[in-house]
């Protein structure tokens, strides 16, 4: 005969056991600590070897630092930053929209243009540009195929270096943000799209007044990135002997021999105006990032900590064991 055994049933606290507070004892983490000592003590060696070392020639560096030739360098930088990026902006969204239309010949051409422009150096672009009178020694408008020609222009005058750099940078960079831009499209649900056309909305109406705004949150974060980029990459176009910042500092090293002083004053205006872009994506991100996300989740600041959500119950309890 089976006898069948009664469980035990587990204690029932009393109530000034239940009200008894528990001894919670926190998680150490010693190799955080172990890891913190190690980076702090790299970090000052660093900081010694800079405010020690008399070749860095600092003196030099705050002598040239707000030079005449290096402020005209640093506006020089910003004009092809941001022209660059207007010709980049405009031209990938319509690059774009073509790579998603319906039209076999118009997203091929986009697909090629992608393909051809992110599969090239932007260096190689940049000289090809500037050599530009080599192919065609006279750029013509009219009809083509033996038509008239309504003006005729020398391409050394037309294509200045400072074109070849604009029209280097700018067209490389529409390759990528067509991607860009396309991604942030894909990315907003395709209901939308249909709400507003069973509203009677066009489609160049649903993508202007529906589907960019609502891609925006994507397209911003990497079209920072972009920007902060283009900023660096403006330093190319010295080898067409533009007087950006890199150049004019390269101009004064030249005719002093203070090169290393002259490239820390070229890095510190760098670091200055890619900080200043990266607070400007911070606020505009932000902005965009309304409505879909909580306040405590956007966009942080490169400084700036997260608070730690608050504990209760079984979690913290989860937590310090």
């Amino acid at each position: 005969m089976k006898m069948k055994m009664k469980p035990e049933s587990s204690p029932v606290p009393t109530s000034s056991q239940a009200s008894e507070p528990l001894d919670l004892v926190p998680v150490r983490h010693w190799e955080r600590w172990v890891a913190a000592f190690v980076v702090v003590l790299a970090v000052a060696l660093a900081i010694g070897q800079l405010a020690t070392n008399p070749r860095f020639q600092f003196g030099v560096v705050g002598q040239y630092l707000f030079s005449s030739p290096i402020i005209t360098g640093v506006g020089l930088t910003l004009e092809l930053t941001f022209g660059a990026m207007v010709i980049g902006v405009v031209l990938g969204t319509l690059l774009a929209v073509a790579r998603m239309s319906p039209n076999p010949i118009l997203s091929g051409i986009s697909a090629v243009y992608i393909w051809f422009f992110r599969g090239t150096p932007v260096l190689v672009q940049l000289i090809f540009w500037y050599n530009l009178a080599a192919i065609f020694p006279h750029i013509t408008l009219g009809v083509p195929f033996g038509g008239p020609h309504f003006a005729s222009m020398q391409a050394n005058s037309l294509v200045t270096p400072l074109a070849a750099g604009l029209l280097g940078l700018g067209l490389n960079e529409a390759a990528y943000m067509a991607e860009i831009v396309r991604a942030g499209i894909v990315s907003v649900d395709h209901g939308q799209t249909e709400a507003a056309q069973s509203l009677g909305m066009s489609r160049a109406q649903t993508l202007r007044k529906v589907v960019l705004p609502q891609a925006m949150r994507v397209i911003i974060p990497p079209t920072g990135n972009e920007t902060i980029s283009m900023l660096k990459n403006t330093s190319l176009v010295s080898v067409l002997a533009i007087a950006e910042l890199l150049y004019s500092a390269e101009i004064i090293y030249t005719r002093t021999y203070q090169t290393i002083p002259l490239l820390i004053v070229a890095s510190i205006w760098y670091l200055a105006m890619t900080t200043v872009l990266s607070i400007g994506q911070y606020f505009i991100e932000r902005k965009f990032g309304r409505g879909y996300r909580r306040e405590s989740s956007g966009p942080r600041m490169p400084w700036t900590r997260r608070p730690a959500p608050a504990l209760s119950g079984t979690a913290e309890l989860a937590e310090v064991k």
